[in-house]
């Protein structure tokens, strides 16, 4: 088959945290795409406000390198060649972000931190590259770490690539196992730029002066596109953009045949009818812009605009002879979770803020258009709806976005989402990976087991610290995150991976403390506080408002108490000498969206408005709640 030698599609997949949105700063520095002088912030793929403050890519982009160093010209390529490299989420709630990135691509470079090794991601994305046939190039970053050790996470790496390699032995049975035991292997200080074939010593920086290396490596390693000579258009959209000017953008790969602008071309929809549309823009990427252009060729990613209603997986085909490309498959969702309007006493106070159903509806159907791995259901309310995803950091941060465009919701506590099989329900189980402190694993195994989770291997590399691998229900990580940092004094790190269903594990209690409820509606007073901080610890401020059912603070005891935090000290005519000490007040815990999602108990959910994030009881009224609870029990019984 024909191949264009003058380009490379490649994606780059890490665990979080790892250094991939460093790597590809690195990449077009040394290419030359920004001036001399020209500022640049730190992490430049990472355009969204949110993945700036969380240090986490949350959207799979797209950047093309202009590379014309001594490895092109090595190649026989004169004018240089183009790497069009997309940058790939390393978290699993955002897979399907992944698995569109890897179908616009011909290989990968797996990216794997020099101390940590590879991790629950890594071995999630990694998974989805081999069954889906992409060439693996390894590349040990942040080797010039003081804890780095190199030779044993190379090794880990290739043991993770073989032992995939025999999972998918049965579901890709023409798996190439010489290539996966031949992957070339890169050192690298992404912060450094600069890489090397050499292995460096532990905590050193590699011998090469910049990144030729890796360059090298990716075009004699990453095949070419190729594409049928003379076969009609066919092109994926596998990501979406809009702009103020042109509407909606379609990111595509061309696979075969060439695109023009001003050409008329078949729309292949998801339900299987076809339409012609124009295609009124034509865009390529060049470093981080968008540059309009006159035609493309097969093996290119472009975008395009004009066609309104266009979605991830459908396809552009020639209008005479349309031969359209199978739809991107995505995994189930196992998380859901319930948004509706905001409906506290509080909810509209501030002029502006977005309240009615219809509003929401509108917002989350948007969402649906960019993000394949989420669904919306109806529920038996109609100002609320469910909605699935791949986990809770993705529901959080879609939340997190809404609330940040003006939407006041009730957000209730994340669920899991179950599935009959045989006859019997099955719920999710992840795949839980944990680095502790020797003197938490104690600790850490008896969190695990109250949360009916199985210990399958741990490893102690002599530095200190464990590392254990656990099989738990997904539904016992929901709150477990805060739990653990507190018992492991920040320093344990945790991370999962979905490992599909097993049969309903029984019953797992979430939280081993109980709610302080507000039984009124008022301001809080300081005298209040400092008379009940001895039951436990608040998450409202003084003169702060509340309202009846609105949960205050937490209770060490595993129940509920009603409380009345807005009493008003009795003023006399007499001077005490015990005046009131505010000195004395225990500031209280902010606790941010998704801290308050993880604390909500099952009777609870959580208020979220652009300027405030409250816990509150679903029955704000004490009396209908006991009511509530007790019928509940008589069922139950």
């Amino acid at each position: 088959m024909p191949v264009r030698s003058d380009l490379r599609n490649v994606a780059i997949v890490a665990h979080v945290d790892h250094g991939k949105t460093t790597l590809v700063d690195a990449m077009l520095w040394q290419s030359g795409a920004f001036g001399e002088h020209q500022h640049v912030d730190e992490r430049a793929m990472d355009s969204g406000d949110l993945e700036r403050e969380k240090g986490i890519t949350i959207l799979a982009k797209n950047t093309a390198v202009h590379y014309r160093g001594p490895a092109a010209l090595k190649a026989g390529l004169e004018d240089g060649l183009t790497i069009n490299v997309v940058d790939t989420p390393g978290h699993a709630d955002f897979g399907g972000e992944v698995e569109r990135a890897l179908s616009m691509v011909d290989g990968v470079v797996l990216l794997v931190d020099a101390s940590e090794g590879p991790l629950p991601q890594t071995r999630f994305v990694l998974r989805k590259a081999l069954a889906a046939k992409l060439p693996v190039v390894l590349l040990v970053n942040k080797v010039d770490r003081p804890d780095s050790r190199i030779d044993a996470v190379v090794t880990e790496a290739q043991d993770l690539l073989l032992g995939l390699a025999s999972d998918l032995a049965d579901e890709v049975p023409d798996l190439d196992l010489d290539a996966i035991l031949d992957v070339p292997v890169v050192y690298a200080s992404g912060k450094a730029r600069r890489a090397s074939l050499n292995r460096p010593a532990d905590g050193t920086l590699p011998d090469h002066e910049d990144l030729e290396p890796l360059f090298a490596t990716i075009i004699e390693k990453i095949p070419a596109p190729t594409y049928e000579e003379g076969a009609p258009l066919q092109a994926h959209v596998t990501n979406l953009d809009a702009s103020p000017f042109l509407g909606r953008i379609a990111l595509l790969r061309i696979h075969n045949g060439e695109l023009r602008k001003g050409q008329t071309v078949a729309w292949a929809r998801h339900d299987g009818t076809m339409k012609n549309v124009r295609i009124s823009e034509l865009l390529r990427t060049e470093a981080l812009d968008r540059v309009p252009t006159e035609r493309a060729f097969a093996g290119d990613i472009v975008a395009v605009a004009g066609i309104e209603d266009i979605t991830i997986g459908e396809s552009l085909v020639d209008a005479d002879d349309p031969r359209p490309l199978p739809l991107i498959q995505i995994d189930d969702p196992a998380i859901s979770m319930t948004i509706g309007i905001n409906t506290s006493p509080l909810a509209g106070r501030v002029k502006g803020h977005k309240l009615t159903a219809r509003q929401v509806k509108d917002r989350l159907d948007r969402e649906l258009v960019g993000n394949v791995s989420l669904k919306v259901l109806p529920t038996d309310r109609p100002d609320a709806w469910e909605v699935q995803g791949r986990g809770e950091l993705a529901l959080a941060i879609l939340v997190e976005q809404m609330r940040r465009e003006g939407f006041e919701l009730t957000v209730g506590k994340p669920q899991v989402v179950t599935k009959i099989i045989d006859g019997k329900r099955h719920e999710p189980m992840e795949r839980q990976t944990i680095d502790v402190p020797e003197e938490y694993l104690g600790t850490v195994t008896q969190l695990m087991a109250a949360r009916k989770g199985r210990m399958e291997t741990m490893s102690n590399h002599g530095t200190g610290w464990v590392r254990m691998e656990f099989v738990v229900p997904a539904r016992g990580l929901i709150g477990f995150r805060t739990r653990f940092l507190t018992e492991t004094r920040g320093t344990g790190i945790a991370s999962s991976i979905s490992e599909g269903y097993e049969p309903w594990q029984g019953e797992i209690e979430m939280r081993s403390t109980g709610s302080m409820v507000a039984d009124r509606a008022g301001s809080v007073t300081p005298f209040a506080m400092i008379k009940l901080q001895e039951r436990g610890s608040f998450f409202v401020e003084p003169t702060s408002e509340v309202y009846e059912g609105q949960v205050v603070g937490e209770n060490p005891r595993n129940e509920d108490m009603d409380v009345n935090i807005t009493k008003e000290k009795q003023l006399t005519n007499m001077r005490s000498s015990t005046a009131d000490n505010f000195e004395s007040l225990v500031p209280p815990r902010k606790l941010t969206l998704e801290e308050s999602l993880e604390f909500a108990a099952e009777d609870e959910c959580v208020e979220v408005t652009p300027e405030a994030v409250r816990i509150r009881k679903v029955i704000l009224d004490a009396n209908e709640r006991y009511k509530s609870a007790s019928r509940n029990r008589r069922a139950a019984g």
